[in-house]
C-alpha cells in the first residue's frame, strides 16, 4: 500500500530531516570524525571524478577539482549575507536552478533551511558542508566535500560574483549529488527547484492567457513570500538562449524579484523587477536602468526602487511589456492558499506515494478504456464547503519521482496527468464499466512530460475519485500525489484491501453417485495410481495434461511440474505428498471453475489472459488483492506483452488459495495477523 500521510497547517511536507549519506552518519558526525583525524572530508558518495560531472560524455576539457583554500587566499562561505547577486551561471545549462536560487535569497528564513548557518572555512573547517532539500515528502540533509571543478583555477559551474564566496557553488554541487551528476541538472523548470527548496506547491500561468488580475495575483504572492520565475518560449533549439534586440534571452529562466506601482505623468504604471541569473544581459527598453522614464517619477520613489541599480542582470520593465515579451510565469506558493484569499488560512494536505507498474497498474489515460481502470485510484471526500463559498477549494498536484536521476539509465520524464470523477458508493477499486459510462468532473488541463502537474479546482462537497495516470499504458514510474483542501478532507487509496472468501468445498460424491465425467476421471486415475491408490506429482502432471489437451480452447504447452507441486500442496490434507482420488475430485471441481473464469476473460480466444484483467478474475474466485500484490503477480507471471498463459494462471491461483487457507487456519481469532516461528515460516514457504 502506498505511503500516506495527512498534514494540516502551513507545512506541506515532513519536518523530519533524513541523513542521505550511505553510512547514515550526519553532517556533524562526519565533520567531527574528520577534525579528530586531522583530515579533510572526501565524499565517497559523490567523488571528485568525471562520473560526477557527466554520465553521457567524457569530460571535454582538463578539469581540476580544487578546494576553495586552493583557489583563493581567504575563502568565505557567505560574504555579507547570501544575496541574489551571488549567483552567476557557469558552463552548465541549469539557469532554471539559478533562477530559483536567486528567488530563494529573497526569503531569508527559507534560505536558512536550505543553506544551514554556522558553516565556514574558519573555525572547525573540515572540508565538508551540508544543505537541505525537499524531495517527495521528506527533507534530505545532503553533505558534500568542497572539491569544486575548475579550469585554470577558475570555477566552471555556478559561482559568486565575488571570487572568495562559495555557498552558491557548493549548493549546486549538493543539488547535483542528489540527482546523480552535474549533467543531470541540464534543462528544467524553475518550479522544480522552487519546490525542492520549500516543499511548496507550484502553479503556472501563461501570460498571453492569464487572468486580468495577474499583477495583483503576483504581487500578493510575492508579498507572502512565494518564489517566482518567468521565461520566454522558443520554437526551435536554435533559439535556445538567443538574445533579442531588447536584451532579453529566449529559452532562459529568469527570477521575479519585485513588483511596484508608480505615478508616472499623472497615471499609475505597474512595474516588475526581473533578474537574469547570468548576472548580466538586461532589458534595454522602457524602464530599464538608465531609461528616461525614471526622470518623471518622484525622486524619493525613484531612489527607493532603483537602490543599488547597476549592470547586475536585474532590471525593471512595465508589466504590459512583460506580458508581451515573456510567455510563462511560475509561482511556488509557500502556502497553497496564498494566491486567491486575502486572509491566510491553513490548508489540509493528504499525501500518497504510489507506482505505475506495467501489466498491473500502468493503465494509461482514458483513451485506453480497457486498462485505464487498473490505474491507482484514490477516494476524496469533501465534507465542508469553504468559509466564504458553497464549494470546496482543492489543489491537486501529481509529481513523478526520481526521473532526473534516472536519465543516465535512458529514462526521461513520463507524460502524466489525472482525472477526477464523482465516486460511486462502493469502497473497492472501480471497474471498467464505470469509466465507460461516467465522464470526469475535473481533470488536469493536459498530459505533459513535466515533473509535476498541478491544478486548482472548486468542487461541490461530495465524494470524488482521483485517477493519476501516464498518457500511454505500460509506462512505469513512481509518483507522489498531494491533495490540498481548505477544510479537512478524507482521502484513501482504493483497492487496498487484502482478503479472501473461500468457502469450504462440498464433500465429494460417493462412487455410486459419480457422474460420467467423474467415472472417466476415476478410470484414468486408477491407471496411473499404484497400489496405494494415490498419484504423485509427476503422475498428476501426466493426468492433467492428458485431460486438458483435449480442450482446444486452452492453448498452452502443458502444466509445469511446479504448478503440479502447488496443486498437491493445496489438496494434500494428510501430508503424504500424494493425492488420493477423493482429494482429486475436490480439486477437479475447483479446476472447472477456474477454467471457466480463464475462458471468460480470454475475450479474443488467444488462449491467454491479459494481466490487467487478472484482478477481476481473482476477485471472481473470491480473492481480493491490493495493488502491491497485483504488481508482484504481474511481474512474476506476465510475459512481455502483458499476457498470462493458462499454466501460469493456474499456478498463481493455486498458490494464492493455498496461502490464504494456511493463513486463515493460523488466524483463529480472525484479526488479520498471525505469529509464526522460523520453522512454521519455512514450512509455509516451502509448501507454497
Amino acid at each position: 500500500m502506498p505511503l500516506q500521510s495527512t498534514l494540516s497547517g502551513r507545512g506541506s511536507g515532513s519536518t523530519q530531516v533524513v541523513n542521505t549519506q550511505w553510512d547514515g552518519k550526519s553532517y556533524e558526525q562526519l565533520r567531527q570524525e574528520c577534525l579528530q583525524k586531522g583530515v579533510l572530508f572526501e565524499d565517497p558518495d559523490f567523488p571528485a571524478t568525471g562520473a560526477s560531472l557527466f554520465f553521457s560524455q567524457s569530460v571535454p576539457v582538463q578539469i581540476e577539482w580544487k578546494r576553495p583554500p586552493e583557489i583563493c587566499d581567504n575563502p568565505k562561505f557567505i560574504v555579507g549575507g547570501a544575496d541574489r547577486t551571488d549567483i552567476c551561471q557557469g558552463q552548465l545549462g541549469d539557469c532554471w536552478l539559478l533562477a530559483a536560487v536567486a528567488s530563494l535569497t529573497m526569503k531569508k528564513e527559507v534560505l536558512a533551511r536550505v543553506v544551514p548557518h554556522n558553516q565556514s572555512f574558519d573555525h572547525g573547517y573540515a572540508g565538508i558542508f551540508h544543505f537541505q532539500f525537499w524531495q517527495h515528502n521528506q527533507w534530505l540533509d545532503v553533505v558534500v566535500d568542497d572539491k569544486l571543478p575548475t579550469v585554470r583555477n577558475q570555477l566552471i559551474m555556478l559561482h559568486s560574483a565575488s571570487n572568495d564566496e562559495f555557498w552558491s557553488a557548493l549548493l549546486e554541487k549538493a543539488y547535483a549529488k542528489i540527482h546523480g551528476s552535474y549533467e543531470s541538472l541540464k534543462g528544467g523548470s524553475t518550479m522544480e527547484a522552487m519546490e525542492d527548496f520549500t516543499g511548496g506547491v507550484g502553479e503556472i500561468y501563461e501570460t498571453k492567457k492569464a487572468p486580468e488580475d495577474l499583477f495583483t495575483i503576483m504581487k500578493k504572492a510575492l508579498d507572502r513570500g512565494s518564489l517566482m520565475g518567468c521565461s520566454i518560449d522558443i520554437t526551435s533549439s536554435a533559439e535556445s538562449e538567443a538574445k533579442t534586440s531588447t536584451g532579453l534571452v529566449k529559452g532562459h529562466a529568469y527570477s521575479i524579484t519585485g513588483l511596484e506601482e508608480v505615478h508616472f505623468r499623472g497615471q499609475k504604471v505597474k512595474l516588475i523587477r526581473i533578474r537574469n541569473p547570468w548576472g548580466q544581459v538586461e532589458w534595454n527598453g522602457c524602464w530599464s536602468d538608465n531609461s528616461r522614464e525614471w526622470d518623471y517619477i518622484d525622486k524619493a520613489e525613484k531612489t527607493r526602487i532603483l537602490q543599488n541599480a547597476a549592470d547586475d542582470g536585474e532590471f525593471w520593465m512595465e508589466f504590459e511589456d512583460f506580458k508581451r515579451n515573456y510567455d510563462k510565469v511560475e509561482i511556488c506558493n509557500m502556502s497553497p492558499d496564498a494566491l486567491d484569499d486575502d486572509t491566510k488560512r491553513n490548508w489540509e494536505v493528504n499525501i500518497f506515494e504510489g507506482n505505475w507498474i506495467r501489466g498491473s497498474t500502468a493503465g494509461g489515460c482514458r483513451n485506453y478504456i480497457d486498462t485505464f481502470w487498473t490505474n491507482p485510484q484514490f477516494k476524496l471526500e469533501l465534507v465542508d464547503a469553504d468559509d466564504d463559498d458553497d464549494v470546496c477549494s482543492v489543489v491537486i498536484a501529481l509529481m513523478q519521482k526520481n526521473r532526473r536521476k534516472l536519465r543516465k539509465e535512458g529514462l526521461d520524464l513520463e507524460t502524466i496527468g489525472f482525472a477526477v470523477y464523482e465516486a460511486p458508493e462502493e469502497d473497492d477499486q472501480v471497474g471498467k464499466d464505470f469509466f465507460r459510462y461516467h465522464p470526469s468532473k475535473a481533470r488536469s488541463r493536459t498530459y505533459i512530460n513535466v515533473r509535476e502537474v498541478s491544478e486548482r479546482f472548486t468542487l461541490p462537497p461530495g465524494r470524488y475519485l482521483l485517477v493519476p495516470t501516464t498518457f500511454q499504458p505500460h509506462h512505469e514510474a513512481d509518483f507522489l500525489i498531494r491533495i490540498f483542501s481548505e477544510k479537512k478532507a478524507d482521502a484513501i487509496e482504493m483497492g487496498s484491501n487484502v482478503d479472501a472468501d473461500l468457502p469450504e468445498p462440498p464433500m465429494p460424491s460417493p462412487p455410486e453417485e459419480e457422474t460420467d465425467e467423474e467415472k472417466g476421471l476415476r478410470r484414468l486415475f486408477e491407471q496411473l495410481a499404484g497400489s496405494d491408490q494415490a498419484i504423485c506429482v509427476r503422475e498428476l502432471q501426466e493426468m492433467l495434461n492428458g485431460v486438458l489437451s483435449r480442450r482446444k480452447e486452452i492453448k498452452f504447452d502443458g502444466l509445469s511440474l511446479s504448478t503440479c507441486h502447488s496443486i498437491i500442496n493445496l489438496m494434500d490434507v494428510d501430508n503424504t505428498g500424494k493425492m488420493e482420488f477423493q482429494e482429486f475430485k475436490v480439486f477437479w471441481d475447483k479446476m472447472k471453475k477456474w477454467i471457466m473464469l480463464f475462458l471468460s476473460f480470454d475475450t479474443d480466444r488467444s488462449g491467454k489472459m491479459s494481466s490487467y484483467e487478472l484482478r477481476t478474475a481473482l476477485s471472481a474466485a473470491g480473492m481480493q488483492l491490493n495493488n502491491k500484490i497485483l504488481q508482484l503477480i504481474g511481474l512474476r507471471f506476465a510475459d512481455d506483452n502483458y499476457y498470462i498463459d493458462f499454466d501460469d494462471y493456474l499456478t498463481c491461483i493455486v498458490r494464492l488459495e493455498n496461502m490464504f487457507r494456511v493463513f486463515q487456519a493460523m488466524d483463529k481469532s480472525n484479526t488479520g495477523r498471525v505469529k509464526m516461528n522460523i520453522m512454521q515460516f519455512l514450512m509455509l514457504s516451502m509448501n507454497v
